[in-house]
This record gives C-alpha cells, structure tokens and sequence, in this order.
C-alpha cells in the first residue's frame, strides 16, 4: 500500500510540473497593416501556446492599440479591431485634409511592442508609441504591461509588491539618484509611483512618461531597481 502511494504521490507530482511546463508560453512578432492604410505602422508581439492564457494576453494588447490609434474622447472608441483602428486613423486624416488642404503635414502613428521578461510567474511586454496628428511634435507614450504566466490575467501595479509602501520608500531612493535636477519637476518634494512599471532583465522597471511628473522639455524619466533590492517586496518570483 505505501508503495502504491508513493508511485501515486510522484505521479501527481510529475502531473504538475509537466502541465506547468505546458503552459508556457511563446510569443511571435506581428506586424498589421490594412489595403487602405499609409499612415500607421503596428509590430508587435503576439502570445501563443495555451488558448485561454494567449487569448487573454492577445485581447489586452489589442485594446491597447486600439486606445493608442484613436482620435478624439477616449470613452468614444468604436472599433472592434486593430485592423478598423488603422483604417479610422487613415479616414481622420483624409477627412481632416478635406477641411484643411493647405495646413495639414501628413499624419503618422507607429506602434512597436516588445518582451521585456518573462519567467513561469510572470510576463513584462512595452509597447511604444508614436502619433503625430499636426501641432509642434508628436505624442510619445510607453506602455508596461504585466500578465500573471500562469492564467494570461493582467497585473494591476499594486499586485505586484506585498507592502507597496516600503516598495515605495525604496523606489524614492533610486528616483533620488536618477534625477540630477528636482526643479524640472511639476512637484520636487513629492515623489509617486509611476503609472508604468515592470520586470526587466535587471530588475524592476519605473517609468514616467512625458508630462507625468515634469514638462515635454524633461522627456521620459525612468530608472531600474535591482531584483536583489527589490525582491523582498516582490509578489512574482524573477526567476
């Protein structure tokens, strides 16, 4: 009987890590394009291997891009697809230059994404773009999207530390070190969280985006805690 419950326990043991091993999964490069479009380029990466973890991780970056391309009230997007947002982009255009012939420089919009760690407890993607739709320079803008491995469901920021405050005093120190001159920002002596951060190879990823903390002029700010500062309030393992 011990010698049936031990096959038994090594069984459901070999069962575990051979799905777990399953589940991994891939991601291929992508890039979308309509017959109507000349104006939007889109490469990003697309997850494969089990249907329920990619299918999750594919809607939210396709929501993403959708987001990115449209013009006007963000509550109003209408398209169902990457491929219709390229198309309204180019249309918004075309309508535009109807009403303005003489004073329009043609558009532009690029989208690139990338993956920046994966491990079996989580995957770190950024997605970077660019649109240009008249005015005195474009709109660049860095996305840092985190997915839980194992179901393809999105880590929200807070899920990712186990005492986001004592992550927080960490973090102010290496923001510290990372700016050379407070007074470029909106609000020197309050230091918050980005809205953007995530697993990189060495270690966690904050980033602000223009106009987040400090004027266009200041561009992106970002700086990288190491793993081995950081783990001690760090929900997902960076192994």
């Amino acid at each position: 009987m011990c010698l049936k419950k031990s096959y038994l326990i090594f069984f459901l043991f070999f069962t575990f890590f051979a799905c777990k091993k399953e589940n991994k999964t891939s991601f291929s490069n992508i890039t979308i394009s309509t017959e109507k479009n000349d104006l939007v380029e889109v490469n990003i990466p697309k997850a494969n291997g089990d249907e329920n973890i990619s299918k999750k991780i594919n809607s939210t970056i396709k929501e993403l891009i959708i987001s990115a391309l449209h013009i006007g009230n963000p509550d109003d997007v209408a398209s169902k697809s990457i491929e219709e947002s390229i198309d309204a982009f180019n249309k918004e255009y075309t309508d535009f230059v109807t009403d303005f012939p003489d004073t329009v420089p043609e558009w532009e919009a690029q989208i690139d994404g990338e993956v920046m760690f994966q491990s079996p407890e989580i995957i770190s993607l950024a997605f970077t773009s660019y649109k240009f739709t008249g005015g005195a320079h474009g709109n660049l803008l860095i996305s840092l999207l985190n997915f839980n491995a194992q179901t393809g469901n999105l880590i929200e920021n807070s899920e990712l530390f186990n005492d986001i405050e004592s992550f927080k005093t960490l973090a102010n120190t290496y923001f510290d070190k990372a700016i050379e001159d407070k007074n470029t920002l909106f609000e020197p002596t309050k230091f918050q969280l980005p809205e953007n951060m995530g697993y990189g190879e060495e270690g966690v990823v904050l980033l602000y985006n223009t106009y987040e903390i400090a004027p266009y002029s200041t561009g992106l700010i970002e700086f990288v805690i190491p793993f081995e500062d950081a783990k001690p309030f760090l929900v997902f393992n960076s192994l």
